[in-house]
């Protein structure tokens, strides 16, 4: 038990560290047009990404794939540049429709991308371990949790900004995708140098 909860606790900390907040960025992205009712239909995106990036994790881990690490780093910046696209311009009915298999596909996509780069901690971590389906459980299981609480502090922060001082959404949506784009360019070109080396 205390090292199915070591795990868990590695899952949670990776994605919620401040040090590499790219995932962070994402989770945020994916959150940036969701009002606080509408709290459901973000956590079954979320879990959409956290099936795609379960997938990968664990075929990377066990080492049935493998995808240059410079590559998945890349790429994982420019699927928060596209998300954050997406939620600039479209419209807000288009985001809050109970049915958007795109929407979903999408976050699934897109978690295939950023579990290849959890695996690479993960591979760290594990070393030598023989049993590999419990680590790679407990940890899916703490990004799970992590991925949530990112989604809370969110949605806590766009209900205070527009519920309660009133600012428009769709303005808050713009500077807050704005801003998550910006950060993501950036890395995105700080890592295409290693792409060509």
């Amino acid at each position: 038990m205390s090292s199915f909860y070591t795990f868990l606790r590695l899952g949670f900390e990776h994605i919620s560290d401040l040090k590499g907040y790219d995932h962070i960025l994402f989770v945020t992205a994916l959150a940036a047009v969701y009002p606080l009712r509408a709290w459901k239909q973000l956590v079954w995106l979320v879990t959409a990404f956290t099936v795609g990036h379960s997938l990968t994790l664990a075929l990377a881990t066990l080492r049935l794939i493998d995808i240059p690490t410079d590559l998945i780093e890349f790429l994982i910046p420019v699927t928060i540049i596209f998300t954050c696209l997406v939620n600039i311009f479209s419209s807000q009915a288009a985001h809050t429709e109970q049915r958007s298999w795109l929407k979903y596909g999408g976050a699934a996509f897109f978690g295939l991308i950023h579990g290849l780069g959890f695996s690479n901690f993960l591979r760290q971590i594990l070393g030598a371990e023989e049993n590999l389906f419990m680590p790679l459980f407990a940890f899916n299981v703490g990004l799970e949790v992590g991925q949530l609480f990112i989604v809370l502090v969110a949605l806590g922060l766009s209900f205070v900004i527009v519920d309660l001082l009133k600012a428009p959404r769709r303005e808050w949506n713009l500077v807050l995708s704005g801003a998550i784009s910006g950060i993501a360019l950036i890395l995105a070109l700080e890592r295409v140098e290693p792409l060509f080396v």
